[in-house]
């Protein structure tokens, strides 16, 4: 999706910004000697920030200590914000974009106490079979896959875990736990006909703002066509579109 273009900003809406970020990431309630140190705004200017945020009710000011923290108003944003987040609503217009721009098969999946499974597709070529569709687990070495045993908490993979390593031998299992370290890195799997000859697939995580797995978007398609490593413009298109994707759900990644 296209970018929201950078154009003339609110320079005072930014910097009030800045305070609210401040405060919310010391984690405490901050006294005004503190918060005027940590951004170095003028005293003057400082109050009628505070002042402004306190009464629009983003700010609370505790009247015995004078000390602020965040206020009621985040409180309802940020519960509007979990209530909205319906993943695959808000991705599909992404998915939609990235079959057309792959020609290729998209898949979104997300996590159940079965393994990784399929809850969406894109597909403008039916006649291929892929050997996946909506309600289909994915194995441990498919992109899908890896990207789940990368990025998710080990006590909820861990029966799953346990379950595809006994299907596959202890040298491939070594391969696989070296790839994760890649993953985790680059943010994009791979996994060459790991489920139907001359097929392949390329998978990128989707996270949130707590770095949590929502799920993984995962391209598939003839090998000739599939990416088999970073460098590949599809890989790198993946790559912008990821964090885009994943910055719609408040994820920062190491280059922002």
């Amino acid at each position: 999706m296209e970018a929201i273009k950078k154009g003339t900003t609110i320079q005072s809406l930014e910097v009030g910004m800045s305070i609210v970020d401040i405060i919310a990431k010391q984690g405490r309630p901050l006294r005004f000697s503190e918060i005027q140190e940590l951004t170095q705004i003028t005293k003057s200017n400082l109050y009628k920030y505070l002042n402004t945020f306190t009464q629009l009710g983003v700010l609370y000011r505790n009247k015995d200590t004078g000390e602020y923290v965040l206020g009621s108003k985040l409180i309802e944003y940020g519960m509007a914000a979990v209530d909205q987040e319906n993943v695959i609503d808000r991705i599909s217009p992404f998915l939609n974009e990235i079959n057309g721009k792959s020609s290729s098969t998209v898949l979104f999946s997300t996590w159940t106490q079965n393994g990784p499974m399929i809850v969406k597709d894109f597909n403008n070529n039916r006649g291929l079979n892929i050997g996946a569709q909506i309600g289909t687990f994915l194995p441990i070495r498919s992109a899908t896959g890896k990207v789940f045993l990368a990025f998710m908490e080990e006590q909820k993979i861990r029966e799953w875990k346990a379950k595809e390593f006994m299907q596959i031998s202890p040298d491939k299992i070594s391969q696989l736990e070296a790839e994760c370290d890649s993953i985790r890195e680059k943010e994009i799997a791979f996994a060459r006909e790991p489920l139907v000859p001359s097929v392949s697939s390329v998978a990128i995580p989707i996270l949130n703002y707590k770095k949590n797995l929502l799920g993984a978007v995962t391209v598939v398609g003839f090998s000739e066509f599939i990416p088999q490593n970073e460098d590949n413009e599809i890989s790198r298109y993946l790559l912008d579109i990821s964090k885009e994707i994943s910055g719609s759900f408040g994820y920062r990644s190491k280059e922002l």
